[in-house]
């Protein structure tokens, strides 16, 4: 299985980006996919969640109103549209699959994960 992020990027406060996770070696549209962000010494955050059994969504309260997750099963891939950009919001994204945790997240409790795009918002 292999996760790959791409569409990170530097944008000023206010601005937008798209990201994208193509999935390779698994079923993708039986998966739930996950967005999880990790910013600077922090610890990892849930940000969002596509449900692979029927494209249901979920976000942290956070990013709820600003960021949304799509997908598209025929490309095997998940999206997260990130508007109105806070510098908050600056952290090594990545999306993940294999797992249910959106609390105190470690690396373990998702089985598989892509190798992180850095999104950093400043002026």
């Amino acid at each position: 299985v292999q996760l790959v992020e791409s569409g990170g990027g530097l944008v000023q406060p206010g601005g937008s980006l798209r990201l994208s996770c193509t999935a390779s070696g698994l079923a993708f549209s039986a998966y739930d996919m996950y967005w999880i962000r990790q910013a600077r010494g922090k610890r990892l955050e849930w940000v969002s969640r596509s449900r692979g059994s029927d494209s249901r969504t979920g976000y942290a309260d956070s990013v709820k109103g600003r960021f949304l997750i799509s997908r598209d099963n025929a490309k095997n891939t998940v999206y997260l549209q990130m508007n109105s950009l806070l510098p908050e919001d600056t952290a090594v994204y990545y999306c993940a699959t294999g797992g249910t945790v959106v609390g105190n997240i470690e690396f373990e409790d998702y089985e598989y994960w892509g190798q992180g795009t850095q999104v950093t918002v400043a002026s």
